[in-house]
């Protein structure tokens, strides 16, 4: 039986460009999306649309790490991180603003800026198919794709009033191209300091890059310009489970092996969470 449009991502189509053609919209037909030359995209029974065409991205989190996040963020834990990005996405645009969340994942920060702002609506991309089934659940008002954020967004140029990106790899040209000219990228990413305490208990976890603020400006500073930037940090404290989500649902779980995370050998009971939040004006 063909799935039926979800509610949030019909509220999302006009924003929508056919991947293949790239200027055609897409419209809904028996289960699926299809622009007007017949490229037909399917929309899962979970919700999301699977865009993705050519070679499958391999980088997408799996279901290992996304139940980790789910359980880990249910905590909330990582809640000032929520209400900064949704602060400095709201401050800026009107309640009924069109919202985009690139590497959304399972949707928790997408959803915190939506509930910063009554009428507006958002779109979440990502790779993972896994994340996805939860980012299509994540709010009412928030549509998923799924999308790899490295290759041309299927969006139309300035649909956006907010791009927002959360610990996730970002593509300027394309942020720049999709946002409107009085929109805002906001970026949060991890300081040196973020998630220490775990790092020294694991040393194969992935570390932060010391030039990754430079490497940062230089990447965004032809298309973007700081507006206000706020620095996040605080000690969160951690049971057992909660230390072995963290180090799960993030790419780490590819590098610390399986024999570290099942021995019996102490985890800190709190950690150092240590982000910076920027609001970028497109130039």
């Amino acid at each position: 039986m063909p799935v039926s449009l979800p509610p949030a991502l019909e509220l999302s189509l006009d924003l929508l460009r056919c991947p293949t053609c790239r200027t055609r919209r897409l419209h809904p037909g028996r289960g699926a999306l299809r622009c007007s030359v017949g490229h037909t995209f399917d929309i899962a029974r979970h919700g999301y649309a699977g865009l993705l065409t050519g070679t499958r991205a391999t980088s997408g989190d799996d279901a290992a790490m996304v139940q980790a996040r789910d359980r880990f963020l249910s905590t909330g834990s990582y809640a000032p991180i929520r209400e900064v990005g949704a602060r400095l996405a709201s401050d800026v645009v009107s309640e009924r603003a069109t919202v985009v969340d690139v590497g959304c994942g399972t949707g928790y920060y997408l959803a915190g800026v939506l509930d910063q702002l009554p009428g507006a609506r958002g779109l979440g991309l990502d790779t993972s198919v896994r994340a996805l089934r939860s980012a299509a659940r994540a709010h009412h008002r928030a549509a998923a794709v799924a999308w790899d954020v490295f290759r041309p967004l299927p969006l139309a140029d300035g649909a956006a009033d907010v791009v927002l990106d959360v610990f996730a790899p970002r593509n300027p040209a394309e942020f720049h191209r999709v946002l409107r000219p009085i929109g805002r990228l906001v970026v949060v990413r991890p300081t040196g300091r973020h998630l220490a305490e775990l790092r020294s208990r694991f040393p194969a976890m992935v570390t932060i890059d010391p030039a990754k603020e430079q490497r940062l400006h230089r990447a965004l500073d032809p298309f973007f310009e700081a507006a206000v930037t706020e620095q996040v940090e605080y000690s969160a404290p951690l049971t057992r489970l909660d230390a072995l989500d963290l180090v799960a649902m993030t790419p780490s779980a590819h590098h610390v092996s399986r024999a570290d995370l099942n021995d019996d050998g102490l985890l800190p009971e709190q950690v150092t969470v240590s982000v910076l939040a920027t609001a970028y004006r497109p130039r």
